[in-house]
């Protein structure tokens, strides 16, 4: 128990000095930590313990980025994880608990079109940091990098809408967001029960067990939502695969690829060693 206790100590240590790293990126930490906390206040004082356990959440999900690059020794550039930080507050806080997905509908494609962007730069990180590792003889070209990079975003964003899809039949969530339509065509329609889609256009209403919904069209439960979602990561990760093919083929010359791209921490910038250090000389004493 107390080895363990210690080694929490060590990792609570190395995590502030992450953290401290880079002025500008701790300051955005700093200050969505300070908003999510009053909000979470807020909800608490309001009742809504739902919305409570997002925030807790949130305050968690900040805190991964500095303890992936504390672990793993990698460190992300300034830029990329203050984007990271705040696609954390604008999807969760913003999004669910401030209604922004409902408000703004465009607040959803823009996040799955960011997300997109990001998870292609940490996935093309992935090949390039092997890539350039002496340990490994294969080196690989940069078309075949940007295409991994692009396949690693697009798995990840199927895999989100997996989740979005277990939580709405699993707990009735409305993860994947219903779109009203005004045209639909099926199969299931056909009056002789074969293959020809029937069409059905102008829709106004639609009802269930009688009763109509007042939505002034046909709803489509998830699944637009989804294609668009798909869509939409799909441009995010073919844009930053294309940014990253030409970084690679330049061997780095790019600076705007620089500032999403990680890369392997320095020895200097290795702060678990350096709080395991510390540790040690404290016991010495």
């Amino acid at each position: 128990m107390k080895k363990m206790m210690n080694k929490i100590k060590i990792m609570g240590r190395a995590l502030k000095m992450e953290l401290r790293e880079h002025k500008s990126s701790f300051m955005v930490f700093v200050t969505l930590r300070a908003l999510v906390i009053l909000i979470m206040i807020l909800q608490i004082f309001n009742g809504n313990f739902e919305n409570v356990f997002l925030c807790i959440l949130t305050l968690i999900l900040l805190i991964v980025p500095s303890f992936v690059q504390v672990n793993l020794k990698i460190e992300l550039p300034t830029a990329l994880e203050i984007i990271i930080l705040l696609f954390i507050f604008a999807a969760e806080i913003l999004g669910e608990i401030q209604a922004y997905y409902i408000k703004f509908p465009a607040w959803d494609t823009l996040l799955h079109t960011l997300n997109g962007f990001l998870m292609a730069a940490i996935g093309f990180a992935l090949v390039d940091i092997l890539n350039r590792n002496e340990r490994f003889s294969i080196r690989l070209s940069p078309v075949f990098v940007a295409i991994v990079a692009f396949c690693f975003s697009m798995t990840i964003g199927v895999i989100w809408e997996f989740f979005e899809f277990g939580m709405d039949q699993i707990f009735h969530f409305d993860m994947q967001k219903d779109t009203i339509v005004h045209t639909i065509s099926s199969v299931m329609l056909d009056p002789a029960g074969g293959n020809h889609p029937e069409v059905i256009e102008n829709i106004t209403d639609a009802a269930v067990n009688g009763q109509s919904l007042g939505l002034g069209g046909y709803l489509d439960i998830g699944l637009i939502d989804t294609m668009k979602d798909l869509l939409v990561n799909f441009a995010g990760a073919v844009v930053f695969s294309v940014i990253g093919y030409f970084y690679v083929k330049n061997r780095g010359k790019g600076k705007f690829a620089k500032r999403f791209i990680p890369r392997l921490k320095t020895k200097d910038a290795d702060f678990l060693q350096q709080a395991e250090a510390e540790d040690e000389k404290a016991n010495e004493k």
